[in-house]
């Protein structure tokens, strides 16, 4: 029978690493449902244009996760797989901004120059759920705009191995902050198993984002998340991956942005060889024409892009075990938070 877990944390509660010593919050079976409160990558202490991230946030208490959650059984060998039923906007606004020395467009502390630094600047987003637009209001002018809401988490991940803890800011093997739009409801993420209980955590709502996070920032909210937990036994996932109900994608994550386009590439060709028994050249050329590569972010520590196949080109696969066709009715009996 399917456990419905409840887990809103207060302020101090929110972590800011996956792995290292934390406990975990809650224990979870496979199958069991989780709602869940996540807070904005601010922690809500940027509530209008005057709240100046380096004035109201205090480095590195950024990006924080709601979590770790301790899925029983799960071993080191072991595939999580978590699905995201519903990803609601929990607040009717949401904001965004610039910084100083972060983002694609000015200099940083790994791409050093002599410019001015970017000036730090807020924006304000109105949120209309009900409408499916959040809006644009430029800070300069009074133009104003919608855009389409499609809620996403842009961190999600599992503790490291060997003890390892990483700030949740950094995406890797482990998962972590990789900012990709294509983590929406709907999608089921994999994650290879580290520690024993996996130890996942999740965090860094955006109502929407552009591709590559260009300015850093996307329009962060707080969210309602509902995700069905489970776990496949004895099979091992390289690197994070994604599958909807029309697609399956590979991540990677890196610096410079080619190996992070590598490691997904890689994945994604071996993953598509495993599942239609294709030689490794086969399923090469497969991807390669078939294949698409959108992106991440490009403004986090390490990069990230996604590697994707739609399954039409995959006729009769059945990826891990058919997870995602039976976490998707159970997300469908319990998606709204």
């Amino acid at each position: 029978m399917t456990e419905v877990h409840t887990y809103r944390p207060t302020l101090e509660q929110l972590a800011y690493t996956f792995g290292g010593n934390r406990e975990p919050v809650l224990r979870i079976n496979p199958g069991d449902v989780l709602r869940v409160y996540t807070e904005d990558c601010f922690g809500g202490a940027v509530r209008g244009v005057d709240d100046l991230p380096t004035q109201v946030c205090t480095f590195p208490y950024l990006n924080p996760v709601s979590g770790p959650f301790h899925v029983n059984g799960a071993e080191p060998g072991d595939t999580l797989a978590l699905h995201f039923a519903s990803i609601t906007p929990a607040r009717d606004w949401a904001v965004s901004s610039t910084f100083p020395h972060f983002g694609a467009l000015t200099s940083t502390s790994h791409t050093a120059t002599l410019q001015a630094p970017l000036e730090e600047r807020v924006w304000k987003y109105d949120v209309d759920v009900a409408a499916g637009v959040v809006r644009y209001h430029a800070r300069k002018s009074d133009f104003t705009v919608e855009l389409p809401l499609d809620p996403m988490h842009g961190t999600v991940g599992v503790a490291p191995g060997a003890g390892e803890s990483r700030m949740t800011i950094v995406p890797d093997a482990h998962g972590g902050n990789m900012d990709s739009p294509q983590l929406r409801a709907g999608v089921t993420v994999y994650f290879g198993v580290n520690v024993d209980g996996a130890l996942f955590a999740l965090g860094d709502g955006h109502c929407r984002q552009g591709a590559g996070e260009v300015t850093g920032v996307a329009v962060e909210a707080a969210m309602n998340t509902v995700v069905v937990v489970d776990l496949i036994k004895g099979v091992s996932t390289p690197w994070p991956r994604f599958e909807s109900d029309t697609e399956l994608m590979s991540t990677g994550s890196a610096r410079p942005l080619e190996d992070a386009f590598r490691i997904s590439q890689h994945d994604l060709v071996g993953w598509v060889g495993d599942l239609t028994g294709l030689e490794q050249l086969d399923a090469y050329q497969l991807v390669g024409q078939a294949g698409q590569a959108p992106v991440g972010n490009v403004c986090d520590p390490n990069y990230t892009m996604v590697a994707s196949v739609e399954k039409a080109y995959l006729p009769r696969i059945s990826a891990y075990q058919g997870t995602h066709d039976r976490l998707r009715g159970i997300g469908r009996e319990h998606g709204r938070e």
